[in-house]
């Protein structure tokens, strides 16, 4: 096994981009999902789920900054590219290292049998890191059990179960209902993996990767 594709998305639900290597902290990715946005009217962060046009805008985190197409996050610029976007008055937040920033859990992880055994993009997932070499559903015997590559550990706790967004084309933005239909009906809607952080460090593309069964130490691993 070993790592094949690292991602990180730098503002919550816009497009992500790909990494030869992350810093791997106990709250996730650095610079990953650190800006959310945030509807004026209901007060609340909103997403894709609601709000696909997001998805359509590229995030970037560079020296520190992150960047929507191009611009600051904190610009007039961004701004105006996010409320077009979410088609709503929204401003950006900075989330930081705040857990909070996540749906479930700080990382998710995919396996290149699973998402291959479905026919599907794997960027309709959304995952943090891809891990290669997995023959078919294997990851669903995973969870409860921690993946380690050098001194990076990582707690396997459930399966994700997956929504609509997954039936947005990463390119297009065109929907197809078939795809989470597919999802529910070979792997019940659930596919790929809510993890924890057990042990940060430095995550590159092409470390290997072990599976260890033992069970985790619920109370010291978990955020």
């Amino acid at each position: 096994m070993q790592v094949l594709e690292l991602w990180r998305y730098p503002v919550k639900s816009m497009r992500g981009e790909r990494q030869k290597q992350v810093t791997l902290k106990k709250t996730g990715i650095e610079g990953d999902r650190n800006i959310v946005v945030v509807s004026l009217a209901a007060d609340r962060v909103i997403t894709a789920r609601t709000h696909p046009g997001l998805l359509g805008l590229q995030a970037s985190f560079c020296s520190g900054v992150t960047l929507i197409e191009g611009h600051p996050w904190h610009s007039p610029q961004a701004l105006a590219l996010t409320r077009k976007a979410a088609g709503e008055p929204v401003h950006l937040y900075d989330a930081g290292e705040h857990t909070e920033r996540f749906d479930i859990l700080p990382l998710l992880v995919a396996t290149d049998g699973a998402v291959q055994a479905l026919g599907i993009d794997m960027r309709r997932l959304r995952p943090n890191i891809v891990i290669g070499g997995i023959a078919g559903q294997a990851e669903r015997g995973w969870p409860g059990s921690v993946l380690r590559s050098g001194q990076v550990v990582i707690n396997v706790m459930q399966l994700r179960r997956r929504c609509v967004m997954t039936t947005y084309d990463p390119d297009t933005l065109r929907q197809d209902f078939g795809i989470l239909r597919n999802i529910v009906e070979k792997v019940g809607g659930k596919l790929a993996l809510d993890c924890s952080v057990g042990n940060p460090g430095t995550l590159a593309e092409g470390d290997p990767v072990s599976l260890d069964e033992r069970p985790i130490d619920q109370g010291r691993n978990l955020l």
